[in-house]
C-alpha cells in the first residue's frame, strides 16, 4: 500500500460556481488572474537558468556542476507551497485520503480509489471531435481562478542565472507563465504549468510552450517528478494551454516498457517505438541540445494537431525521455466500440492512466484491480498497428530527417507480456480505420 501525508482539506472558495454573489471591492471581486485583478499583484518568481548543452552522467539534470540552485525546486518550493494551499482549503477534496496500491504483475500498474472525483471535477465545456479549437473566454479558463491558487511564476532568467524572488511584481506587458495547484488532484503535489497565462492560448502545443515544460522537468531534477499533457479529444478538460505535473515515488509502467530504435536525427535526437505495452507510441530522447529535443517533439505534436489526431504526452527522466501517444478512445466511444463493462468504470484514459496510474471511481474496480484489467482498458485507447504506422509516417515527414541514421534493434528491457492479454490486444487493435486528415475528414469522436 502506498501512503502519502494526510492533511485535512475543504472545498476552495475560489472554485465555486461563477453565478454566485461575491463582494466586488476591486476588479471582479474574486482576486482572479485576469487583467481586472492582476494589475499591481505580486507573485513569487522562480527564474530558471536556460539549459543548452546536455552534459554530465545524469544528462539534462546536471547543469549545476559546481553550484546548487538557491531553492530546492521540487521538494522545498513546489511541495511546500502546495502543502500551504492544502492547509488553506483550496482543494475540492482530500486526495491524501484516497487509497492507492501497486497492482501485482510485471509492469506494476498503480491503482487509486478516488470515488466521486468525476462529480467534483469541472466538466468539459467544448467539443471533443476537434483537436484544435479557438479559445473561448466565456468558458472556464485559468484567468478565472484565484491568485491564491498560484504557487509561483516560472520563467527564464534573461541574466542567465537561477534566481528566486519571493514577492515580485507582475509585468502585464509580458504575460507570465505560472505554476498553480490542480484543485482536483490525483496525487500529492499535483500542479499545473500554464504558459503565458494572459495570452489565453488554446490547448495546443507550440515550440515555446513545450520548451518551457522541458525546462520545468530539468529544473526539478527528480526522476519521480513527471509532466503530462492531454490534447483536446484526448481528455483535456479545459481549452486553455496547460501541462500537468506531480510527484509519484514509483516508476510508471510505461517507463518499464521496452523500445525499438527507429532513427537518429541529425541533431542527435533518437526516436524509438514503444513495444510490448497496450498503447502504441513513440519515445524521443537524446539530442545535442535541449532545444533540439524540444523542437522534435513539438513539431511532431503540431503535426498531430493539424491532422486532428488526439494525443497525450508524458515527460519523464528529468526531461530526457518524452513519450508521445496518439489515441482514439473517444472516437471508439462515439462509434460504439467500447464495451459497456469498460464504460461503466467511468475511467477516462488521459496521460496518467495511459502511463499506468489508474484513477478508479468505484470501490469494486479498485478491489478487483489487476494487471490484466488495466491492460484491457488501455488496449482500447491504442491505434491499430496499420493506423499507427500511418500516423508515424505523417510525423516523420515533418521532422527534419536529413542525414538521419535509420537503425533497428530492441533494448534489453522487460520481456514480452505473457498473461495472454497481448494477443487479445493485438487482435482488437488490428482493426483498421481511415486516418482522419485535415480538410478531408474529421475525427469521429
Amino acid at each position: 500500500m502506498l501512503r502519502i501525508k494526510r492533511v485535512p482539506t475543504v472545498v476552495s472558495n475560489y472554485q465555486e460556481d461563477e453565478t454566485e454573489n461575491v463582494s466586488r471591492s476591486t476588479g471582479c471581486g474574486r482576486n482572479c488572474l485576469n487583467k481586472c485583478c492582476i494589475e499591481g499583484a505580486k507573485i513569487p518568481l522562480y527564474a530558471f537558468k536556460k539549459l543548452n548543452k546536455i552534459s554530465g552522467s545524469k544528462g539534462l539534470c546536471c547543469e549545476y556542476e559546481n553550484s546548487v540552485p538557491p531553492v530546492a525546486f521540487l521538494d522545498s518550493l513546489l511541495l511546500g507551497e502546495w502543502e500551504d494551499r492544502m492547509q488553506r482549503g483550496l482543494f475540492r477534496y482530500d486526495v491524501t485520503a484516497c487509497e492507492t496500491k501497486v497492482i501485482p504483475g510485471k509492469y506494476g500498474f498503480i491503482a487509486q480509489l478516488n470515488e466521486g472525483r468525476h462529480l467534483k471535477k469541472r466538466p468539459t465545456e467544448f467539443r471533443v471531435d476537434k483537436v484544435l479549437q479557438p479559445f473561448d473566454g466565456n468558458k472556464f479558463n485559468f484567468t478565472k481562478v484565484g491568485q491564491e491558487e498560484v504557487l509561483f511564476r516560472f520563467e527564464a532568467n534573461e541574466n542567465g542565472n537561477t534566481q528566486f524572488i519571493p514577492n515580485d511584481a507582475i509585468d502585464l506587458e509580458n504575460s507570465p507563465s505560472v505554476v498553480a495547484i490542480n484543485v482536483s488532484p490525483i496525487e500529492y503535489g499535483h500542479v499545473l504549468l500554464i504558459p503565458r497565462i494572459l495570452d489565453c492560448l488554446p490547448q495546443r502545443i507550440d515550440r515555446e510552450s513545450f520548451l518551457l515544460a522541458l525546462h520545468m522537468a530539468t529544473e526539478a531534477g527528480n526522476t519521480y517528478f513527471r509532466l503530462g499533457y492531454n490534447s483536446l479529444g484526448a481528455f483535456a478538460t479545459i481549452n486553455h494551454l496547460h501541462f500537468q505535473a506531480y510527484y509519484l515515488g514509483v516508476p510508471f509502467p510505461i517507463e518499464k516498457a521496452p523500445t525499438k530504435k527507429i532513427m537518429t536525427l541529425k541533431d542527435g535526437v533518437i526516436i524509438s517505438e514503444l513495444l510490448k505495452y497496450p498503447v502504441r507510441g513513440l519515445v524521443f530522447e537524446g539530442g545535442n541540445t535541449l532545444q533540439s529535443l524540444s523542437n522534435s517533439v513539438s513539431d511532431a505534436c503540431i503535426c498531430l494537431q493539424e491532422n486532428n489526431i488526439p494525443y497525450n504526452i508524458l515527460i519523464a527522466d528529468c526531461g530526457q525521455r518524452i513519450f508521445l501517444l496518439p489515441q482514439c478512445y473517444a472516437e471508439k466511444q462515439a462509434l460504439g466500440e467500447v464495451s459497456a463493462e469498460l464504460l461503466d468504470t467511468q475511467v477516462n484514459p488521459a496521460v496518467w492512466e495511459i502511463s499506468g496510474h489508474m484513477v478508479l471511481k468505484r470501490k469494486k474496480d479498485y478491489e478487483e484491480a489487476s494487471e490484466e484489467n488495466a491492460w484491457r482498458l488501455l488496449a482500447v485507447v491504442s491505434l491499430s498497428e496499420e493506423r499507427f504506422q500511418e500516423v508515424c509516417a505523417l510525423i516523420f515527414e515533418v521532422i527534419d530527417t536529413v542525414d538521419a541514421e535509420n537503425t533497428e534493434g530492441s533494448s534489453s528491457m522487460p520481456e514480452e507480456h505473457d498473461d495472454g492479454c497481448l494477443k487479445e490486444v493485438e487482435a482488437r487493435n488490428n482493426t483498421t480505420r481511415p486516418l482522419p486528415m485535415t480538410g478531408t475528414k474529421e475525427c469521429l469522436v
